[in-house]
């Protein structure tokens, strides 16, 4: 690793082999369907469901997580997020429940009053990062990383 600089890749068997399962049985529900009955409403749907998680299983494999003295940005497939080092007010560890949460890849939702983007796995901690202005209505993003410390002491390092 260069000084000054965090650049790695995250990626989680357990979330992959997820999304996989859940393609695979959708896409298996399509063909019975379409096999027993022909195209109707419910092999519609299982075919939005097979396309919906082949594209997770596709779009979540790896989440980059790149940190320089002036930006941090997250990338999950084609979604890239950047949080100017100056617009971070605190980092901290993440404690909200995978439940509370939805599960694995991209997810936006409200804890306790603050608007958050997640960008995690099934099996990683997560750090918050809560920005001092708004990006849209998003005050807060989460997203997991096996080195929470090291990124910890970076942003530290970086903003202050």
């Amino acid at each position: 690793m260069e000084a000054g600089i965090y650049n790695k890749g995250l990626s989680s068997a357990k979330t992959g082999a997820l999304f996989i399962a859940l393609t695979i049985i959708f896409l298996l529900l399509s063909v019975w369907r379409w096999i027993d009955v022909g195209m109707n409403t419910w092999t519609i749907v299982f075919l939005c469901f097979f396309a919906f998680f082949l594209f997770y299983s596709r779009n979540y494999r790896t989440l980059k997580i790149h940190i320089t003295p002036e930006i941090l940005k997250l990338t999950f497939g084609i979604f890239t997020w950047r949080i100017a080092i100056a617009n971070i007010e605190t980092c901290y560890r993440d404690k909200t429940s995978m439940w509370r949460i939805g599960g694995a890849g991209i997810h936006f939702t409200w804890i306790k009053g603050n608007y958050r983007a997640f960008f995690n796995f099934l099996d990683y901690p997560r750090l918050v990062i809560t920005l001092e202005r708004k990006k849209g209505p998003v005050r807060e993003i989460a997203f997991s990383t096996n080195h929470p410390e090291h990124i910890l002491e970076c942003i530290q390092q970086y903003s202050g």
